[in-house]
């Protein structure tokens, strides 16, 4: 497998190679470039030395090349020690390559510098060019779901904008953020990843264990993903085209009931109460309960699906031009990308252009200097605007139209809801968010001497946003009401000043040590400026001209700015490349923190044994590789918000002879005790490969105790203060990942590889200052974030009236445990349901090739966790006032146990809430991919060096209870509250799953 894997780099790293390089009085040279038993090598580079020109061989391993007779042609191929030959007068040349057993082993990407997989000591995962290219994501974070042990990655909903959540090895902190840092091409970034085109990257990996975070101190706390941007190669200049088109379609949505389900759900609340008779329906009872308009529906059978109404079919597309190559002086790659995403929902899309440029130049012999740059534009549409919660309860007997077709603004004359399709109409309202970044690494690379090497890294981050917003009168929000407008620019400005000195040496032979030293400075600054009217003039004006409104009703400006100083050392020591040993120390020092506690010191030490290189195990006819890892180690937060340790004032106004006095009064309590969160993790793993490398993977186990934790203490409301953010409580992590790669087949032109991925998250709170935290939800014991909430046992039925009368209940309503059995249900009975942390997730990706046909499918489960459908709450009403989910509900004929019956006389069922809990397990095929890749003979033609066609299908198929069984859309919720949604919640603010039909190319030139 590793062969073929090297074979399909070296093809690519070729294509860059190849120059066109002419002189007149040139020797055309051809030949064949084999291994040692004679196979012929394809993707063999040719290079003329001392020239940018250049060619590869083909599948054949055949070349052909033109030179003069003095030139020196140089043959490389990844995995083989390069081989020089001079042409002379030969016409014909063939050459064999030897294996550079150096060479063969993976390089990973480690914090400031690259390691050979044998020779590393810590916990990480990689995902490469191929997972990323065969899904055609929008966010570079999506690649990572499934594919990285150790990482939970949540896309919730199809929003077009939206980002995925990640977690690395589950949570830590109640308050400071368990956002993982993203460093993209050695400078970590505060803005997010959002803005990079995943097309521009060749490699991520993720940094779970102390031993390869801590060298990142406080801002890998959470784990690290280190994300690598494609470079120029030496050889010819090579043009790449990477384009896509797809359609959405939603996957399904929120089933309510129709034009006479809702009828009937009506007739039965008002049953319930005595105000419509029992038995069948009758016109002259209907005439008392229905409105005139509701029962010209019910006549005419007239029913509107207001949600239906506002969905449309979504599109996605991509285009990107790349352009890459160099001398041996200078080497480029260029890149262009236009991506829009329009979304299932009406006026939500989102829109971004993104322009790369990364250089690298070889000033001298001693000094390389190099540049990536990244320029993004994005527009977003509808970020905060969701009109389904009220499409979802709108009465479906209304007439949402008049008999010429206008909009009808209220369906229904009880004046209860306004029409959902008012929303959508263009003009009405306007929610829009208008983004630049410009991000930037600059470096310089001096080899001071042999073995010692300076690096300065420089890393400007620019963002500026401008969000603006119009309400319309004819809205849902204004109901008539003057139109409201307001404006919310951001601006912020990071940099990054990296110092590091290296120095490397072998002594003898079998002592290979190197030391990183390492100054670091961090600089946020932070400005936000905003204003919200009323009364806006004319509606065309949306939120421009702000000024002219005849009331401003809020104006606000703020500024926050913090700094990190930071110094590290690292070192790694290995012998004969079998005993291995890294130890770190990195010191902190946080604006965040009281002058006491500013700085934070967080040591780690590693020990590695490659155990294939002893001698009992080196003539081993199965075991290809076998590692064993150890670490432990401490890392800090910091992420909170900036001036926790300091009193705050805010204006407040009194009454003074009856006018309006403003003045200033403390608004929040500073703690200038507030210390560090450190964690401190012990991990073991292995690494392994057998079978001449047909099987190969990685196991680890972890546990991670956090303490100090950074967290808000409540005090009494006669304080005049709700709280002040302090160290608190202790929480524990402990977990088992296990990453596992097979061939399976390998015959002829067929190919059969899997990937699997395996991640269990176990979290704990192991100690809270005052036991239990129930107003929090917080208990020891439990993980971070519990349902914590009376259990439903069904429904009370009317052989059990007597036993609900004990209760105060009847039959027909929620019976809820009675935990205690004092014969009441109080706050007191209210149990632990369950958590948003499931038990495990797994992936698994298959991968065929089979001639010129590739083939691909990824799977994707979680398993064990809970959700909280507020769906079932907010939507479920049983008065029969507003529309409701379509669901089994009790009536004396139907004693279902699921839902309880409809009431005239309350709006939400008694203890509602212990009706929106449900199994959160699922199981995705994320993505069907399909592809044909044109041979050399078809390429010619066309005058291309490559060409891939591909369709591909993203979630094709959910399998969840929750779906099937209850009527839902998607499990799959966020672990922590997110873009308006609560931890582990599902509501109409996520839009819904959609399956996506692809159809893209990739060609070279």
């Amino acid at each position: 497998m590793r062969t073929k894997f090297y074979t399909y780099l070296s093809v690519v790293l070729m294509l860059l190679l190849s120059a066109g390089y002419a002189q007149a009085q040139d020797v055309q040279v051809s030949g064949t470039v084999a291994d040692e038993s004679g196979s012929p090598l394809p993707g063999v580079t040719i290079l003329l030395k001392g020239t940018t020109k250049g060619t590869t061989t083909d599948l054949d391993g055949k070349y052909s090349i033109s030179g003069p007779a003095t030139g020196v042609l140089v043959f490389s191929f990844i995995g083989y020690t390069p081989l020089e030959e001079t042409i002379g007068n030969r016409s014909l040349i063939d050459v064999s390559l030897s294996p550079d057993l150096a060479d063969l082993e993976e390089i990973v990407v480690v914090g400031y510098g690259t390691v050979k997989k044998s020779q590393l000591t810590g916990a990480i995962s990689s995902v490469g060019t191929k997972e990323i290219q065969e899904l055609p994501i929008t966010d570079a974070r999506q690649a990572l779901q499934g594919r990285a042990a150790g990482v939970d990655v949540t896309q919730a909903g199809s929003k077009p904008g939206s980002a995925p959540q990640v977690r690395i090895r589950g949570r830590r902190s109640f308050n400071a953020s368990n956002e993982p840092l993203y460093v993209v091409d050695g400078i970590p970034t505060v803005g997010g990843i959002g803005d990079i085109n995943p097309g521009d990257i060749t490699s991520m990996e993720v940094l779970k264990d102390a031993s390869a975070t801590a060298i990142y101190g406080s801002r890998g706390s959470n784990g690290v993903v280190l994300i690598t941007t494609k470079r120029g190669s030496v050889g010819k200049t090579v043009v790449s085209l990477d384009s896509y088109y797809g359609i959405n379609e939603e996957m399904g949505r929120i089933d309510v009931f129709n034009g006479e389900e809702f009828a009937e759900y009506k007739r039965e609340s008002r049953r319930t109460v005595g105000t419509y008779p029992a038995g069948a329906a009758t016109p002259e009872a209907d005439a008392k309960i229905f409105e005139p308009v509701e029962l010209e529906s019910i006549q005419m059978g007239r029913s509107t699906d207001y949600v239906a109404g506002l969905m449309q079919r979504g599109n996605i597309q991509s285009h990107q031009i790349g352009v890459s190559g160099g001398s041996e002086k200078t080497t480029f790659f260029v890149s262009g990308n236009y991506f829009k995403d329009v979304g299932i929902i009406q006026n939500q899309d989102f829109t971004r252009y993104t322009f790369r440029i990364n250089l690298d130049h070889q000033l001298n012999k001693k000094v390389k200097i190099g540049t990536s740059t990244l320029v993004t534009y994005s527009e977003r549409n509808g970020e905060n605007f969701n009109p389904i919660g009220g499409a979802l309860a709108e009465n479906p007997l209304g007439k949402p139209y008049d008999d010429e077709g206008n909009i009808i603004f209220m369906p229904t004359s009880d004046g209860l809801r306004t029409n959902p399709f008012a929303e959508v109409v263009p003009g009405a309202q306007v929610d829009e968010t208008f983004r630049t970044r410009i991000f930037n690494s600059v470096f310089l690379n001096w080899e001071i001497t042999k073995g010692l090497t300076y690096r300065l890294v420089l890393g400007p981050d620019f963002n500026v946003s401008r969000s603006g917003r119009f309400t319309g009168s004819q809205t849902n929000e204004r109901r008539g009401a003057p139109p409201t407008g307001s404006v919310d620019e951001r601006f912020q400005f990071n940099y990054t000043i990296e110092n590091i000195l290296t120095y490397q040496k072998v002594f003898g032979q079998n002592h290979n040590l190197k030391i990183d030293l390492l100054q670091s400075f961090q600089k946020d600054k932070w400005e936000q400026s905003t204003i919200s009217v009323l009364g806006i003039p004319a509606p065309s004006q949306l939120y421009h001209r702000l000024g002219d409104a005849s009331q401003i009703t809020g104006a606000n400006t703020n500024l926050v700015e913090w700094a990190l100083l930071s110094y590290m050392a690292r070192a790694n020591y290995s012998f004969k490349g079998k005993y291995l040993i890294t130890g770190t120390i990195r010191a902190d020092g946080s604006s965040r923190f009281g002058e006491n506690n500013k700085f934070g010191y967080f040591p780690s030490v590693a020990f590695g044994w490659n155990v294939d290189q002893e001698d009992f195990l080196k003539n081993s006819s199965f075991i290809d590789q076998l590692k064993l890892r150890a670490s432990y180690g401490a890392i800090g937060n910091q992420a909170i918000n900036p001036y926790q340790t300091q009193a705050l004032l805010g204006r407040t106004s009194y009454a003074w002879d009856n006018t309006a006095a403003f003045g200033y009064r403390p608004s929040s309590i500073g703690n200038p005790d507030l210390k560090w969160e450190t964690s401190t993790t012990f991990n073991v793993g292995t690494d392994f490969s057998i079978f001449k490398n047909r099987v190969f993977g990685s196991l680890e186990y972890y546990i991670t105790n956090t303490s100090d934790l950074l967290a808000p203490q409540p005090l009494p409301n006669s304080t005049g203060f709700g709280g002040f953010t302090t160290n608190i409580g202790e929480t524990q992590n402990r977990g088992v990942e296990l990453s596992l790669s097979t061939l399976n087949i390998e015959r002829g032109d067929f190919v059969w590889q899997t990937d699997i991925i395996f991640t269990r998250n176990r979290e704990e709170i192991l100690s809270l200052p005052n036991g239990d935290d129930i107003a929090a939800g917080r208990f020891i014991g439990q993980p971070l974030t519990v349902f914590f909430d009376y259990k439903k046992l069904g429904i009370w039925q009317t052989e059990e009236k007597d036993e609900a009368a004990v209760y105060s209940d009847v039959p027909g309503t929620i019976k809820i445990q009675d935990t205690n059995d004092d014969g009441k249900i109080n706050a007191s009975d209210r149990v632990i349901l369950g958590s948003t942390v499931p038990d495990f997730s797994m992936g698994m990706t298959n991968r065929f090739s089979f001639k010129s046909f590739d083939f691909s499918f990824f799977i994707f489960g979680r398993f064990g966790s809970m959700i909280n459908s507020e769906f079932h709450t907010n939507t479920n009403y049983l008065a029969g006032r507003y529309n409701n989910l379509d669901i089994d509900y009790w009536t004396p004929t139907n004693p279902t146990n699921l839902y309880p019956r409809p009431n005239q006389n309350q709006e939400f069922p008694k203890y509602n809430t212990s009706l929106r809990y449900y199994d959160g397990t699922f199981v995705k095929v994320r993505n069907i991919n399909l592809g044909y890749n044109f041979g050399e003979n078809a390429l010619e033609k066309i005058g291309l060096s490559s060409l891939r066609l591909y369709s591909s299908i993203q979630n094709p198929f959910i399998f969840a209870n929750y779906r099937k069984v209850h009527k839902g859309i998607d499990p799959e919720v966020f672990m922590d509250g997110e873009q308006g949604v609560g931890a582990g919640v599902v509501n109409a603010n996520i839009t819904p799953p959609t399956v996506q039909f692809t159809f893209g190319i990739n060609a070279k030139f």
